[in-house]
């Protein structure tokens, strides 16, 4: 691991996104569902294993410093186009960000999505997981649109 001993403690914040792409005819199903399968609701089960990740990134991500996380949120939107767009933001006031929880929040949010819609079909797509926005630390990043 890095060492971060003598870094500054400052809040840091970062918020990341994956987006998952259903084919038109599983989107309508979900809409129509009101967004549950044989599994469950799709999206607050998601939001929820979204936070575990995000809280145990440590555990998945070998050099990542195990955090004592302030805050981590979720929200997932459904576009009208088959595509549903997560939000990871997470906070934290340490000596390191939060990159990495944010992403793997989002990720692993996106992982359950399919994972509790692939029997409507296999052929969903997770792409473009990305870092959004960061603050705090030695500077800070927004993505432009």
């Amino acid at each position: 691991m890095v060492d971060v001993g003598a870094k500054e403690v400052t809040r840091r914040v970062a918020t990341a996104e994956a987006r998952v792409r259903f084919p038109a005819n599983v989107a309508a199903a979900l809409r129509r569902s009101g967004h549950r399968t044989k599994k469950g609701p799709v999206f607050d089960t998601a939001i929820v294993s979204g936070v575990m990740a995000a809280k145990r990134t440590h555990d998945l991500i070998p050099f990542c410093h195990p955090l004592p996380l302030d805050n981590c949120s979720i929200e997932i939107d459904a576009a009208r186009n088959g595509e549903i767009v997560i939000r990871c933001q997470v906070s934290v006031h340490h000596r390191t960000g939060v990159e990495m929880e944010a992403l793997t929040g989002a990720s692993v949010a996106a992982l359950t999505i399919y994972d509790m819609c692939k029997a409507l079909s296999h052929d969903i797509e997770i792409t473009s997981v990305r870092l959004v926005e960061k603050t705090g630390g030695k500077r800070d990043f927004k993505r432009k649109a």
